[in-house]
Formats: C-alpha cells, structure tokens, sequence
C-alpha cells in the first residue's frame, strides 16, 4: 500500500481528525448515517485490496515459475552449444580419417587388413555423428519450446503486476471517497463520530471477549486456529497485514492455520482451494468461510450461527455474527482442514 493510502487509512481509522479543511455540516445525515457509508466503503476497499493480495500470490508463483523456466532456457542452450562442439569434432575427425570414398580407400589400400580396420572406424564415427545430430535436433525443439513458454511467462507476470496496481489504487479510490465524506463533517462531527467509532469498537470487544471463552473448548487444528486467532483480538486491520499487531482477513486466517501446521497463502481466494470443501449446512468451528464473487473476504467459522474475522479497513479482529452475506458479498464456500 502506498503511503497516500496508508495515511487516507489512518484518518478513517481516527474517525477523520487529519482533516482540518472547514466544511459545512451535514444536516440531512446522521452521523451514523455517514459512519455505515464509510464502513460500505472500508469494506469494497478492503475487497479490492484482497483481490491485490490474490495477484501479488499469483505473481510469486509466476515469478518462481519463470525463474525455473530461465534457468531451463540456460540450461538447453549451454547443452546445445556443446553440441553443436561435438559434432565439429566429429564432422572434422570423419574428413580427416575419410578424405577418400570407402570405395577409392579400398581400391588404393596395400593392406586390406587396415582398410577395414579404418573401415570400422568410420562406421563408428558415422553413428556417433548421427546420435549427435540427433540429440542436437531434440535439444533444438526443446528450446524452442521452452522459449515460448518464457514468453508466455513473461506475459503472465506483466499482467499479474499489472491487476495488482489496478487493485492497489482502487483501494485508495475507496478510501478516498470516505475521506470526502468526513471532509463534508464539522470538526465537532468528526470528533462525534470518532467518539461513536470508539463505543462501537468497545462494543464488539468486550462481546467477542464474552465469547472467546468457547474456542478453548475445539479440539484438534481447528481449536488451535482458532485460539490463535483468539488472541488477536481487538488487533487493528490492515492491507496486506499478517500480524502480529496488524491483520488483513486472510492475514489472519493464514497465520492461524500456521499454528495449527496448515500451510496457507496471504489471500482468501487462493485459501479457498484448500482443504475439504464443506456445505453450508455442514459447518464445524474452525471451517474456513469464504464471501464474494470473485473472493473477496474469508473468516474462521466459531459456531453458533458467529465467525471470527479481521474484517475491514478501520476495523478491529472480533468475533461477530455470520449469515449467508458479509458486507453485501454472498457466502460462496468453506473449507476444512
């Protein structure tokens, strides 16, 4: 994240105090009004920048796969540069033991018996020569081959940096659109709100505190994910944060399944292939729970109808109640590990 979007961050998480610019009041809206047009946002932003965390995987898998595919590249061309050296090595020591036809060597040879001796040394050459030229053939449509697939790799990687700055600067779009909205409150508002922001904040923690209490009593990896993410709660969110004091959704749930031994990538919809796929009606504390088309957002499902997630820009890690929607984004998938 660049640092005009961490400090549009920062403002949105102070509730706005960075702007000083004088604006009239809105009077229309209420302030709770204006903080659920601004969480709206915090969530698309905080979508978008997930779906730059899925680039940026895809991208590190790009980038190792090219490099695999370089050094394939020098390999095949170091092979057939050594070819193409031992059939000149061939090629010279066939014309200077064979300067004459078979036929003429044979007519002009006073030893018959070093004729054929000479003879079978050829042949030999021969041979040699022709699984050389063999190999250099094989060689040669292999590096070809893997010429264009560097090429298509190349291309891939251009695009997967590509998505990630348009998905990057779409989050700052989004956070952006919430800074003109804070920029239209009073100072007095903005400070009403930050101070609203603050009651909620201290609401949802002392409730997921109240049930934080359940998670120790899950077995298994599941239980040990979950207590993980226990801990973290009340943590601030942030793009592309994985802990310990900063989280993104699939930072967190990364990170928890770590713990448990579950090896992860840092992006929801790379996470959702992972695992046992498990319906909706199916689910067991500890399921990982995915939301959005493409794959927006990911929390760990705590049971009783609740999900343990770091859930937005200006959020804080909580345990809050799950549905089939989070943030207008449909449930899509879970996964079990």
């Amino acid at each position: 994240m660049h640092k005009k979007s961490k400090a549009l961050l920062t403002a949105l998480v102070l509730g706005g105090s960075i702007l000083t610019a004088a604006s009239p009041a809105i009077a229309a809206q209420s302030l709770a009004d204006v903080r659920d047009q601004v969480t709206r946002l915090q969530i698309q932003a905080s979508a978008a920048a997930e779906a730059g965390q899925q680039a940026q995987v895809e991208l590190g898998r790009l980038t190792r796969s090219l490099k695999s595919v370089q050094q394939q590249d020098e390999q095949q061309s170091t092979s057939i540069a050594g070819l193409k050296k031992a059939l000149g090595q061939i090629a010279n020591q066939q014309y200077q033991n064979n300067g004459l036809s078979e036929s003429m060597s044979l007519l002009f040879s006073s030893d018959p018996s070093l004729y054929l001796q000479t003879a079978g040394t050829l042949s030999v050459v021969t041979s040699k020569k022709s699984l050389q030229l063999s190999r250099y053939a094989t060689a040669e449509q292999r590096l070809r081959a893997t010429s264009l697939t560097l090429n298509d790799q190349l291309a891939q990687v251009a695009a997967a940096k590509a998505k990630f700055a348009k998905q990057e600067a779409l989050a700052a779009a989004k956070l952006s659109q919430a800074e003109v909205l804070l920029a239209k409150l009073t100072k007095d508002q903005r400070d009403a709100l930050a101070k609203l922001q603050a009651s909620q904040d201290a609401s949802d923690q002392q409730a997921s505190l109240a049930l934080a209490s359940q998670g120790l009593k899950i077995s298994g990896r599941a239980g040990i994910a979950i207590r993980y993410a226990l801990k973290q709660l009340g943590s601030r969110y942030r793009f592309g944060a994985a802990g310990i004091v900063y989280w993104d959704c699939s930072g967190l749930t990364m990170q928890a399944f770590a713990a448990a031994g579950v090896a992860l990538p840092h992006s929801a919809a790379a996470q959702s292939s992972y695992g046992k796929y498990v319906p909706l009606n199916k689910l067991q504390p500890g399921d990982l729970v995915f939301f959005g088309r493409p794959i927006s957002h990911v929390g760990i499902y705590y049971g009783n109808g609740r999900m343990l997630d770091a859930p937005h820009s200006g959020a804080r890690v909580r345990i809050e109640s799950f549905s089939s929607y989070f943030g207008g984004e449909k449930f899509v998938a879970a996964r079990r590990f």
